[in-house]
C-alpha cells in the first residue's frame, strides 16, 4: 500500500463487523447527464411495493441524485468493467449470510429481481458480508445516502486503503456510520467492496467533497496510487406513499 500526505492519514474508528448478511440489487434504469441522473422513479416505485412484501431484517429502496467526484475511470476500462451508473438500489439485510442466500432463492425476491431486469439496461446482484462499519448505518426518512462501489485487482491493499479514508470522511464530514459489504467468494467481482453509509443532511458532506482540497490530495489520490477505481453516488430513500 502506498500511502499519500501521510500527514493526513488517520485510520477510521472501527466498531467490530457483524454477522448480518446483505443482498444488494443495483439497477441502471434511467439516463445520466454528468453528475445528474434523469428524474425516473417509475421503476423504483414498483420495486418498492415488491420489496414490501418480502420477509427480511430490513428492506429500502433508494433511489440517485448525485454521482459525486471519485476515481478510477482508467482503470475500470482497462479491466473491461462498466462504470456503475445505478440509480435504483434495493437493499436487503438479514441476520446471517445464509439468510441473504435463501432470501435471494425466494419467490418474492425473483419477482423483484424479474422485475428489476425488465425495466432497466443493466442490473448488479451480489449477496455480501459485513467486512467492518463504522456504526450500522441510519435510514432514517430524511438522511443522504452513499454507496461507492470500489475495484481494484488487490482486495487486501483496498481494504487497507479504505480505513485511511474512511478516516478522513471521519474527521472532515464527521460520517456518522458506514457498512462495508464485501461479497462472498463466487459473487460477481465487479466491486471488491461496496461501502454503503448515511449523513443526516446534505450540507454535512457535500461541501467537503468539491471545495475541501484535502479530499482531492489525499482521497482521491490515495485511491489513484493504489489502484482503485471509487465510484460513488448519493442517494434519497424511496417512501410509500400514503394511499
Amino acid at each position: 500500500m502506498k500511502l499519500i500526505r501521510d500527514d493526513l492519514a488517520v485510520r477510521a474508528r472501527l466498531l467490530p463487523p457483524t454477522d448480518d448478511g446483505f443482498l444488494l440489487l443495483a439497477a441502471e434504469a434511467g439516463r445520466w447527464f454528468g453528475h445528474l441522473p434523469s428524474a425516473h422513479t417509475a421503476l423504483a416505485a414498483r420495486l418498492l411495493d415488491i420489496a414490501a412484501t418480502v420477509e427480511a431484517r430490513e428492506a429500502t429502496v433508494f433511489r440517485a441524485f448525485l454521482r459525486a467526484p471519485g476515481e478510477g475511470d482508467e482503470l475500470l476500462t482497462a479491466r473491461g468493467l462498466h462504470p456503475a451508473r445505478y440509480d435504483v438500489v434495493v437493499l436487503f439485510r438479514t441476520a446471517t449470510v445464509d439468510d441473504a442466500l435463501a432470501l435471494r432463492a425466494s419467490a418474492g425476491y425473483r419477482e423483484l429481481a424479474e422485475t428489476a431486469r425488465a425495466g432497466s439496461r443493466r442490473t448488479h446482484e451480489v449477496v455480501a458480508s459485513n467486512a467492518a462499519r463504522l456504526g450500522d448505518v441510519d435510514h432514517g426518512p430524511n438522511h443522504v445516502f452513499l454507496f461507492n462501489y470500489f475495484y481494484a485487482d488487490d482486495r487486501d491493499t483496498l481494504l487497507k486503503v479504505w480505513e485511511y479514508t474512511a478516516g478522513w470522511f471521519q474527521q472532515k464530514t464527521s460520517l456518522p456510520n458506514s457498512a462495508l459489504m464485501r461479497p462472498l467468494d463466487g459473487e460477481p467481482a465487479d466491486y471488491g467492496i461496496i461501502n454503503h453509509g448515511s449523513w443526516p443532511t446534505l450540507p454535512t458532506f457535500l461541501p467537503s467533497l468539491l471545495f475541501r482540497p484535502s479530499f482531492r490530495s489525499f482521497v482521491l489520490a490515495n485511491f489513484k496510487a493504489n489502484g482503485i477505481a471509487a465510484q460513488p453516488i448519493v442517494y434519497r430513500r424511496m417512501r410509500r406513499q400514503n394511499r
